[in-house]
């Protein structure tokens, strides 16, 4: 990848603590991006489910890799929250180029693909709705007023490409918005110039995860939806994509660019979900 390639532009990575938010804000650091990253989970505090890393950490991280790191603590559910942190960007910055829907609150409670869904802990529904689908809504409808101001912009929803039954009725049921959110935000966006994506990652290496040794090795890590969003970012033609969904490895294949290994590909279903799917 070029370096600096988004010196001068201003970025919010929403949920961005730990796993793929956090992947992705280095990344944007690393090429030069002003980066804002929000979340539930400051220093020195206790941290969401007891897990290592916080906002605090990345922006840091991030800042070292060449960018400029500002952490801001945001619970995505809570839109005073979310309101006041889009004014601090406006504020700071008078602009917003970049937007990435990665908080999730989903997994406050382990997914059970066992359960039918009439047996599925209601609670399930409302954390992945308002946590994240609403969350990803409510940040673009605050986004978007900036962007249309400046002319320019992109909005990426981080999402999971279904193209089988995938074991978990509400999860579906809310990716599968996601991803027609997208497809109706694009549609509204596109007369200014303004671009909007889905992007699904494969499984990553993350700790939560608990892969299999076999699928931790067909597994991304969390800095390749990065590199995935960074070209994005970069492509002046980014406009014409607008409205679909993407996977990493096929957006690898077209800038040319890999993940931290060198590959290109990453698995999107394990054995148990039909075999391996690198679309």
């Amino acid at each position: 990848m070029s370096a600096q390639r988004l010196k001068g532009k201003v970025a919010l990575v929403t949920g961005a603590s730990r796993g793929g938010g956090k992947g992705i804000a280095l990344v944007l650091g690393e090429q030069g991006a002003t980066v804002y990253v929000s979340g539930r989970s400051i220093r020195g505090e206790p941290t969401t489910l007891g897990r290592p890393g916080t906002i605090d950490d990345t922006a840091e991280e991030l800042t070292a890799r060449g960018g400029t790191g500002i952490a801001v603590r945001c619970d995505h559910t809570d839109d005073s929250q979310v309101e006041e942190l889009f004014q601090q960007i406006r504020t700071d910055q008078g602009r917003l180029d970049l937007l990435v829907n990665n908080a999730w609150s989903g997994y406050e409670l382990a997914p059970s693909y066992e359960l039918v869904f009439w047996e599925i802990e209601w609670r399930h529904w409302d954390l992945m709705f308002d946590g994240g689908l609403r969350a990803a809504a409510f940040a673009s409808t605050l986004a978007a007023p900036m962007m249309i101001e400046a002319g320019s912009g992109l909005i990426v929803n981080i999402t999971w490409v279904l193209d089988r039954p995938h074991g978990h009725a509400f999860y579906e049921v809310v990716k599968n918005a996601t991803n027609k959110l997208t497809e109706q935000m694009a549609d509204d966006l596109r007369p200014h110039g303004i671009a909007c994506v889905a992007l699904s990652p494969g499984f990553m290496r993350l700790e939560r995860m608990d892969l299999t040794p076999e699928l931790a090795a067909k597994a991304e890590s969390p800095e390749f939806p990065g590199r995935a969003i960074a070209a994005l970012a970069s492509d002046p033609n980014v406009l014409a994509k607008s409205g679909r969904v993407f996977t990493t490895p096929a957006l690898a294949r077209e800038y040319g660019f890999t993940d931290v290994d060198g590959k290109q590909q990453s698995a999107f279903w394990d054995e148990h979900w039909a075999g391996t799917w690198n679309a």
